[in-house]
């Protein structure tokens, strides 16, 4: 998908305001020769902005205004080297709650809904931009934060919330409890609202099965305002996104070309407004691709498709190349696998020769050994390598308040 007209006026203002301010980004442009960009050819000169920028640029040097027009600033979720700095104007803010409302409502929400917050405050983006979204649509917010899952449920069922917002681990985790205590005829729950993970078609069902809710993919990330820059709509058919705000293209991970509409590849945007840290061709690893033509739901917003990982997940087992969507996949042809599993790899030393082991969660309507063979010989088929995989019961693994995480490697 190209830019119009009006994205690549606004991509150019962007790259002028950028040399202008003297910041990380605009000293790289002016170093290169870059003065601005008035075709998609130029555009796609630029070069590519990275997570490692703007820990290089650690704490505010990619900042594109004065200290005294940033009101507040966020931090990435990760947890390793630096820390990313993000920092915000007044109108940063205002933008971001207006795509947040926005997001609400295409997922058919409105202020006569009450909505209960589950992510986390603070220098995460995600607590503070589902209230900000929630209180510029003009319905109310029940600011709960995660945890506490015994007040979470209390004030669910007396304040009769009508929309959950969580990470899709957490509401798996709600769900479960209120399943096991006997409450579904107490909630009031009609949608929910996930993000902040990738969650398999698995999952998604347990949740519904569970709740009996609407379920809505918002996309996002930190660098780029939080989530809230896109949301499927009841037709599912996609994530439209807000296109007057960011521009997407994708791009083929290793060689960094860009790919026809239709491909997959990886996920890259550009603010076109963002006045704190305006950021061009910003490599995500969010993998996805663009849906081509309009959605039957009228919307004229571009879509992606949802997330089907992320480039930098990938993990080798004796020279052979994975994704948890692979794994996903394959568990989803096995009657009986639960949403839940985990993924252990380390190195046994006196074989001199790396370890894979699946725990997957069975239902109980089927003997887990011939559950287990079943997954063996899949992946010996579809991957090629065979792990050893344990069959347990359903609650076994332990459930997250945030993000679950999938793959733990013990060689790193």
């Amino acid at each position: 998908m190209k830019l119009n007209e009006r994205q690549l006026e606004l991509a150019d203002r962007q790259v002028k305001r950028l040399i202008k301010s003297g910041s990380y980004y605009g000293e790289l442009y002016k170093s290169l020769g870059i003065t601005g960009v008035s075709s998609q050819e130029d555009f796609e000169k630029l070069p590519f902005s990275q997570k490692d920028d703007l820990r290089n640029a650690y704490p505010l040097g990619i900042m594109a205004c004065s200290e005294e027009e940033i009101v507040r600033i966020h931090s990435s979720s990760g947890t390793t080297g630096l820390p990313v700095i993000i920092p915000y104007t007044a109108k940063d803010v205002d933008d971001w709650a207006i795509m947040f409302a926005r997001c609400y409502e295409t997922a058919g929400i409105t202020n006569k809904d009450r909505i209960q917050i589950t992510p986390g405050y603070g220098l995460w983006t995600a607590g503070i931009g589902f209230q900000a979204g929630c209180e510029k649509l003009g319905a109310m917010a029940v600011p709960m934060g995660p945890g506490n899952t015994e007040k979470q449920l209390k004030m669910m069922i007396d304040l009769k919330t009508t929309v959950l917002t969580a990470t899709a681990s957490y509401a798996l985790l709600l769900a479960e409890e209120i399943h096991r205590r006997g409450l579904r005829d107490q909630i009031c729950l009609k949608k929910g609202v996930f993000g902040s993970e990738r969650w398999s078609e698995t999952m998604r069902q347990r949740i519904v099965d569970e709740l009996g809710i609407e379920l809505y993919d918002i996309y996002g990330l930190t660098e780029i305002y939080g989530p809230g820059i896109g949301i499927n709509c009841q037709h599912g058919t996609g994530i439209h996104y807000w296109d007057d705000y960011i521009y997407i293209e994708i791009i083929d991970p290793e060689t960094g070309k860009p790919v026809p509409d239709g491909e997959n590849g990886e996920i890259v945007i550009t603010t076109l407004v963002k006045e704190g840290a305006p950021l061009l061709r910003f490599r995500t690893h969010d993998l996805s691709r663009i849906i081509p033509g309009e959605c039957d739901c009228g919307s004229k917003f571009p879509r992606i498709d949802i997330i089907r990982g992320r480039s930098d997940d990938m993990f080798k087992v004796r020279g052979v190349n994975m994704f948890p969507s692979q794994v996903e996949d394959i568990l989803k042809m096995v009657e009986g696998t639960s949403s839940e599993y985990s993924i252990t790899i380390a190195h046994d030393d006196e074989k001199n020769k790396d370890v894979m082991l699946l725990t997957v969660e069975g239902d109980g309507r089927y003997e887990f050994d011939a559950m287990s063979k079943k997954i063996v010989e899949l992946f010996r088929s579809l991957i090629g390598m065979t792990p050893k995989v344990i069959i347990v019961p359903v609650g076994t693994l332990p459930r997250s308040e945030k993000k679950t995480k999938r793959v733990i490697d013990y060689r790193t």
